[in-house]
């Protein structure tokens, strides 16, 4: 039997005619010319005594030799008494099968499950988490097939690049989509569930609260207001320094959350760890770091815009990479400005009520108030002063105490009125930690 009668050449050189007619390479391969302009590759063949037809594509997409392999293949079916037309639509369905319970089919729908009910942002912001993390590693693959060494491999990953909480909210996140398949008949069991973060990710003691001395302070001050990064990011570590917020918190933060007549930033329970509304008053020289933002982040909703739609605001492991560039890897974190400021608030006598609120630590079971995000927010606004001021001070002078709270002169568990100070403002000095 004769094959390979057609070359490349005759295959590009071939017209439409008055009628649709083939083009033979041999061996029941040809190339159906039609009046159209259509080039198909066929082949006629006999199946338990039946005529078909089976069509391997359209040229030029599938070439003469690519068309020339395709048929081998299915010529050896045939002799091997398989149907090849029956075979490719089995393996079709198949893979259709497979699509319809990859992860990233499964995840969307639980998306869409679990979404209801959320606030808008709360949602949004899971969704870019999961798009950016998590369906890159494991969206592709049948959900039923995947182990929990891929989930750790992701996990880690994420990890690896400083984002440690992050880290655990994604294995959070890719649990609870794995308990949605099992629910609907797309698994059998949930990888993530053998997995306990503390079993693969690192002591958030050791990674994420490591902090400088107080007595480093001044220098730390110092680095940070001679930062020769991105501007962003060297606002971002003041801003840090200045409200206590956890990292994440406060890289999420939108325009729309701050009163500037009021001074007041009001964070939204669904970007609160506790899952809680949180009061930040805001200090002169927060406000002055925060017009100073507004200028950067141009027309952005974002305080601190990001890269991009995958990336719409700042990693929270930017700040860690900026620490280290300025000399503080291993020695101070961005949750270590949290401690920090606990440690020398307490040591210079601020309640510890106060403090907690402040932190957001307060426990659920300690809040009798009905709006319990405006708990001694009168006592946190002076003191969220004071510990701006003490930064200025600090920043200027070298001195790291802070004296104990002139104003309060009651006891901070009750809640009276407290004495509120006269306005500081014409001790003001220049060169203060703002700008």
């Amino acid at each position: 039997m004769e094959v390979n009668k057609l070359t490349d050449l005759a295959v590009q050189k071939s017209r439409p005619g008055e009628k649709d007619y083939a083009m033979s390479d041999g061996a029941g391969l040809y190339l159906w010319v039609t009046t159209a302009g259509g080039k198909l590759w066929r082949w006629g063949y006999l199946f338990d005594r039946k005529n078909k037809t089976m069509s391997y594509g359209k040229y030029p997409y599938v070439g003469l030799a690519r068309a020339r392999e395709l048929h081998l293949a299915a010529r050896t079916l045939l002799a091997a008494g398989t149907d090849p037309m029956a075979e490719r639509m089995a393996k079709k369905n198949e893979n259709n099968i497979t699509s319809k319970r990859s992860f990233q089919t499964i995840a969307m729908l639980w998306l869409s499950h679990w979404r209801d009910g959320k606030s808008k942002r709360h949602a949004d912001t899971v969704e870019r988490r999961m798009n950016a993390d998590i369906l890159p590693v494991l969206g592709a693959r049948p959900i039923d097939k995947i182990e929990a060494p891929e989930v750790v491999k992701m996990v880690t990953d994420i990890q690896d690049r400083g984002a440690l909480d992050i880290a655990k909210r994604a294995l959070e996140t890719t649990g609870q989509i794995f308990r949605y398949a099992i629910a609907h008949g797309h698994a059998k069991h949930n990888p993530a569930a053998e997995i306990k973060p503390r079993d693969v990710l690192k002591s958030r003691d050791v990674v994420n609260f490591a902090r400088i001395e107080r007595r480093d302070l001044p220098k730390l001050l110092q680095d940070i207001e001679v930062y020769r990064g991105n501007q962003l990011t060297r606002l971002a570590m003041k801003l840090m320094a200045l409200t206590f917020l956890r990292t994440t918190e406060m890289l999420e933060a939108m325009w729309t959350e701050f009163d500037f007549i009021n001074a007041r930033w009001d964070v939204p329970k669904e970007r609160m760890k506790m899952k809680k509304p949180h009061i930040v008053p805001l200090a002169r020289q927060t406000l002055e770091v925060l017009e100073l933002l507004r200028k950067l982040s141009g027309d952005s909703e974002w305080v601190f815009p990001g890269q991009g739609p995958k990336n719409p605001t700042m990693s929270d492991g930017t700040i860690l990479k900026a620490l280290e560039r300025m000399g503080y890897k291993g020695e101070m974190t961005g949750h270590g400005f949290r401690g920090l400021a606990s440690t020398i608030l307490h040591e210079s006598g601020y309640p510890d009520p106060h403090i907690n609120v402040q932190l957001a630590h307060l426990k659920k079971n300690k809040v009798k108030a009905a709006y319990d995000d405006a708990l001694y927010l009168e006592p946190r606004t002076m003191m969220m002063q004071d510990w701006a001021d003490f930064l200025e001070e600090t920043l200027r002078t070298g001195r790291v105490s802070l004296p104990r709270p002139k104003w309060l002169t009651y006891d901070p568990d009750s809640m009276p009125i407290p004495s509120v100070r006269q306005d500081r403002g014409d001790e003001r000095r220049a060169g203060h930690f703002a700008g």
